[in-house]
């Protein structure tokens, strides 16, 4: 179990733990590093513990030379096996202001009714800003949920801070990260297979250059074959979570029906799309935020919807979608078009989140809470599947589908348009060659 923590002046990185409360018996020294964004200093440290029974309940402090935090506590997943019940948080957009499901989470965090948290990014709002100090508050207002149980994140455009997003990469410490930025990297949890992914890679590619993409998505193609050589058949759900989502019905047109959309899916000039991978890997389920609300597909194929039988989410021959970016921050409800895309299933504006019940190998069971509605379920399904049954080409080929309407590309630059800031970019860099 990876410890991850900030202090403002230089200081030795230990954790002390153990399975009684006032024995504290087993020590790992970490390792620390410094960070200086602007003006302030920060101290990084993490720390390891290792050697950790499954299913075990926890106590542990962090500090060093006498000078120990409080105590923490958690308990471990039966990792000795892989077919087992999990109680899964998801959510993503959570701000410092208006951080409405704050609150919410962090009870049911201390009261054991979640087994992992997912953040599918746009931290704090932003974790930069005033120097990184919006980014200690947040951490600070984190502190009673990830101290207790795993918090698996993934990074938002609002991440980006100027500096290739260093405050993320310094703040989070992501398990089987290939390119040490904690943005793309693959981890288990009972019969799960997770992989995060950056969507941020594509959407400042004009920033940072395409390397990333493409670096990103070799790894991507290599690691998905792997996973069904290795581990399909040992844990049959492939689930990934990413921050800008393939399609949305939100009226913001520019982010739902744009450019930024077929940058992802399919691509832009040498830099390969994700949406074939998804569909070549048999992806099962997908987890998104950006758009401020909640919005839940049927299985989706290179925009062609699989909902014409009884149950679309029994052995779904494509993935399914889910956006969850209402947990709550400095914006207003995102609202949605009049006219949803064709696979749009459930549609809420509601502040809250997702939590998915995985029952077992075979059967997953999600519900969107509403705060605003006293952690209401105001929407749930069942994804369901017959074993060595997954998502794939050949098994979509089979199925009628509906297909969305043709894609019109636009013909005019929004200020947000990836493609229009590279545009713009190189204009300026050549104009500036002409002076």
């Amino acid at each position: 179990m990876n410890v991850h923590w900030i202090t403002f002046e230089d200081a030795i990185s230990e954790v002390r733990y153990g399975t009684k409360l006032e024995e504290l018996k087993k020590a790992v020294t970490g390792r620390t590093h410094n960070f200086k964004f602007d003006v302030i200093t920060r101290y990084i440290h993490n720390a390891i513990m290792v050697d950790l029974l499954p299913n075990t309940t926890y106590y542990y402090q962090v500090g060093g030379d006498g000078v120990w935090s409080k105590t923490y506590t958690f308990k471990t997943l039966p990792f000795d096996k892989t077919d087992y019940s999990l109680r899964i948080c998801i959510f993503g957009d959570l701000g410092v202001e208006n951080g409405i499901s704050l609150e919410y989470l962090a009870e049911a965090a201390q009261n054991n009714e979640f087994d992992l948290i997912i953040d599918v990014g746009d931290f704090a709002y932003d974790l930069h800003t005033n120097d990184g100090q919006i980014g200690d508050i947040f951490m600070n207002q984190m502190e009673p949920i990830a101290s207790k149980v795993p918090f698996m994140v993934v990074a938002g455009n609002h991440e980006d801070d100027g500096k290739n997003f260093s405050h993320y990469v310094n703040r989070f410490n992501m398990p089987n990260d290939p390119f040490g930025d904690s943005q793309v990297y693959s981890f288990n949890a009972g019969p799960i297979h997770f992989v995060a992914i950056s969507t941020e890679y594509y959407g400042f590619f004009y920033e940072y250059g395409p390397q990333s993409v493409i670096r990103q998505y070799f790894w991507l193609e290599n690691h998905l074959k792997e996973y069904q050589r290795t581990l399909r058949q040992e844990r049959p759900w492939l689930i990934t979570f990413q921050h800008r989502p393939f399609y949305c019905s939100n009226s913001n047109n520019f982010e739902c029906h744009s450019f930024e959309n077929t940058l992802i899916t399919k691509g832009y000039q040498d830099m390969p799309g994700l949406e074939k991978l998804f569909i070549e890997n048999g992806v099962d389920m997908g987890f998104w935020g950006h758009q401020h609300s909640y919005e839940r597909f049927f299985p989706i194929s290179y925009r062609r919807v699989y909902n014409l039988t009884e149950n679309p989410y029994h052995n779904a021959p494509a993935p399914t979608y889910v956006i969850t970016g209402a947990a709550g921050c400095h914006t207003k409800h995102a609202y949605f078009d009049q006219n949803p895309v064709p696979g749009s299933a459930a549609r809420y504006v509601d502040y809250g989140y997702s939590v998915l019940h995985v029952h077992n190998r075979t059967h997953l069971y999600m519900e969107q809470i509403s705060v605003e509605r006293q952690k209401k379920v105001i929407d749930e399904f069942w994804i369901s599947k017959d074993e060595n049954t997954f998502p794939s080409i050949e098994r979509a080929q089979q199925h009628m589908a509906i297909n969305f309407p043709e894609y019109v590309e636009p013909t005019s630059c929004n200020v947000k348009d990836p493609r229009c800031r590279f545009n713009r970019q190189r204009r300026n860099l050549f104009n500036k060659g002409q002076k």
